[in-house]
């Protein structure tokens, strides 16, 4: 059996967005519905956070090194993370104000991809967009509900796209140079199991780790989509994942508590922590968002 961790104890609403900055060597992460930015630094064990005025749903390293690239509720941005201030750079949905970002990875060719969800988690109002370089940001799918993953594969020639309300994890075609999104076509479906497909990590071979909301588990899929490897998890809710540390290998897990009862986290203590263990393969190293 693998050896699950429990490396930061916390009591995050909805930790989410695991992502690994390299220039700094730490690990973020964020409590959506806290308002918090968390962090943690493997060679030293140092952990911090902060409180956060706005709602952030996913973060990434900039090239420049000055502060986070930020999707929060209003809108993208730069966030510093020593003091919590936030500058806003541009609201991708200003006429769908019950929207949210939601889960956002950055590609192998520093292009961030993120998705947007009504809050109450009912409408189909929600999207996938493509945020580059220079700051333009392209809607590239509409009519999600709750739009999870977006990782790219080892070429950078696909991307990995899950609406976790209806138990879809896709695969669609990026054009490298350009960045267009191709259609969509069935990766995984889970419908029908109880869970849904929540945040995921591609490693350095191709395989895709989904955390399963709902599954208390991590699914590792070979490209083609099969099954690989399932990894049982002490908590009913693992949100998404990263690979991190100096050698991208260690597989990060974070977790969520909300909706969760007095005796449900009881028998889940570590439900809203860092969890983490061995994988046994390397990440895939991206780079940090080129704008």
């Amino acid at each position: 059996m693998t050896e699950i961790a429990c490396v930061v104890k916390r009591a995050n609403i909805l930790g989410e967005g695991p992502v690994w900055d390299a220039a700094r060597r730490r690990l973020y992460w964020v409590d959506i519905k806290g308002r918090r930015l968390e962090w943690f630094e493997p060679a030293s064990g140092a952990d911090g956070g902060l409180d956060l005025a706005v709602m952030v749903s996913s973060v990434a390293p900039r090239a420049s090194g000055q502060g986070l690239l930020a999707a929060a509720k209003p809108g993208l941005g730069v966030l510093d993370p020593d003091t919590g201030a936030f500058d806003l750079r541009l609201v991708p949905e200003p006429d769908r104000p019950g929207n949210r970002p939601n889960d956002g990875n950055v590609d192998l060719a520093g292009r961030y991809w993120f998705g947007t969800m009504d809050d109450g988690e009912r409408e189909a109002s929600g999207g996938v967009f493509r945020l580059d370089a220079d700051w333009r940001c392209a809607r590239v799918i509409d009519g999600m509900v709750i739009p999870n993953t977006l990782v790219c594969s080892p070429d950078g020639r696909t991307l990995y796209v899950a609406d976790s309300a209806h138990g879809l994890l896709d695969a669609a075609d990026i054009d490298p140079t350009t960045g267009a999104l191709g259609p969509r076509r069935a990766f995984v479906r889970t419908t029908g199991e109880g869970v849904g497909p929540d945040g995921s990590a591609v490693d350095a071979e191709g395989g895709v780790w989904n955390a399963e909301w709902g599954g208390a588990r991590l699914v590792r899929y070979a490209p083609d989509g099969r099954v690989d490897r399932v990894v049982a998890l002490p908590v009913r809710q693992p949100t998404s994942c990263a690979f991190g540390g100096p050698d991208l290998a260690t597989l990060y897990v974070t977790t969520a508590r909300v909706g969760l009862s007095e005796e449900a986290l009881a028998a889940q203590p570590w439900a809203g922590s860092l969890l983490a263990f061995d994988p046994g393969v390397r990440g895939l190293a991206l780079p940090p968002f080129a704008g």
